[in-house]
Order: C-alpha cells, then structure tokens, then sequence
C-alpha cells in the first residue's frame, strides 16, 4: 500500500531547537513528503509553511497539548493550523486525572466530543494519540484507547503507535481494525526502545501496513524514540529507507 510518509519532528527533538529551518531542510532532502509538528521552536506559523512551500514540505499534523484547545487559547491555535494548511489536530497524551480510570476517561471522551465538533465547524479533525498506558487496562478491564474509541464520534482520529502498543502491552497490528477508518494517521515506530530504526527490531511492519487500508489511514507517519550509535537525522533516513522498501 502505497501512502505518503511524514516525520514526526519529535524524532529531531534535541537538534531542530539549535536551526529549525535547517532540520526543516535535511527531512526534505531525506524524500518525506510532509512533517508532523511537536512545538514550533519560535518559529512563527506563517515562516515554517513558507520554508516548507520552499521544500515541497507538507503538513501532516501536529500534536498539540489539550491545553491549547481551551477557550483562550482556541483562537490562536485554529489560526496556527490554518497557517501551516492541515486539518489534523492530534492531542498527543492526557494528563493522568482524566484516564486514571475508566470513570474519569468515560469524562474525558465528553469533552473530546464536544471539541470535535467545535473544531470541525472550523473546518479541521481532532485526534488522539496513543502511549503505552493507553493501551493498559483500568479499573473496568477497559483501556483508555478503548473508551475513547467507543465514545468519540467517528470522525475522531485514532492515532495509532505501533511501538507504543508493544510497550503497553498490546499488539502492534490488530488495534488498526478495532476503529475503522479512524487511523487518519498512524505512527510508525520501532521497538523495543534500543536505538532501532524502522526493520531492525519487532514490529511486524509489512503485517501493519496490510491494516492501514481497514484503519482508513492517508499518511504514514515515522517517529524515531532512540537512535542507538546514529545521529538522529541518519537514525530518521534509516527508517524511512527501510519503509520505503516495505510500501
């Protein structure tokens, strides 16, 4: 299955603070099509979709904190999206309180209704991504992926980690049908955390990307946890190098 891939720049956590731009530049001579923003570096919106118009860059996503939904932040953070010109908001974790247990997640996929549909009138999707204590059970033998897939709207994205999933406990494939046509975008991503890129460790990969037709998914997206004796960019070539060979 063919797809477009997208790095998620947390890959690059520890060098784009030093040049954003300039990392910008290395994931475009890479091949990937697009990137998925975990902060902006100081960069303005309206700069960073201008260098990625310069580098034939998309936008994929962000992972954007619950906090910056909220009523005072919403303005801002809408403008930042249409900016950058994706439609995907992507919540990357939950505080503890709100899925500590199945009670406290049922509340929690409340609000992420009514955000949903607060955002969509906007125009744009909102999603949620999933660690490892995501996918552990709670106090009802439910896990939080479950409750909130169960009692979101449809539209509302389920973010998939392939690694994640492992680490929590979980299969790596076979969440990606549980949703379907929920995976807008998922995340590749090697485990265990040793320094693996994409191919070298556990992850049944080609069985993953079977499920990306079930799971609805339009952009694959690679993220990088560790990098064992690589540097993180090199790290980051690896694994898309490898992928490309498994689409």
């Amino acid at each position: 299955m063919s797809l477009p891939i997208s790095l998620q720049l947390y890959s690059l956590r520890d060098d784009a603070p030093k040049d954003f731009p300039g990392i910008l530049k290395q994931v475009a001579g890479i091949g990937f099509d697009a990137v998925e923003f975990a902060g902006y570096h100081g960069h303005p919106a309206s700069e960073l979709r201008s260098i990625m118009d310069d580098l034939g860059l998309e936008c994929s996503g962000t992972h954007t904190a619950i906090s910056l939904l909220d009523d005072e932040n919403y303005a801002e953070t809408i403008k930042t999206h249409a900016t950058l010109r994706t439609k995907n908001i992507i919540i990357p974790w939950l505080p503890l309180e709100l899925h500590s247990t199945a009670e406290a997640t049922l509340l929690t996929a409340e609000r992420l209704t009514k955000l949903t549909a607060k955002v969509e009138a906007d125009g744009f999707r909102l999603g949620f991504h999933a660690h490892d204590a995501d996918m552990k059970p709670l106090d009802d033998g439910r896990s939080t992926w479950y409750i909130l897939g169960e009692n979101t709207p449809d539209s509302f994205i389920l973010q998939f980690d392939t690694a994640n999933a492992m680490h929590g406990g979980s299969d790596p494939v076979q969440p990606l049908g549980d949703f379907p046509g929920r995976g807008t975008t998922i995340h590749f991503k090697e485990y265990p955390f040793n320094g693996e890129s994409i191919g070298e460790g556990k992850v049944p990969f080609a069985e993953c990307i079977k499920a990306l037709g079930v799971a609805g998914a339009e952009w694959i997206v690679i993220e990088q946890e560790q990098y064992g004796d690589r540097t993180p960019i090199d790290s980051c070539r690896v694994s898309f190098e490898n992928l490309k060979k498994l689409l």
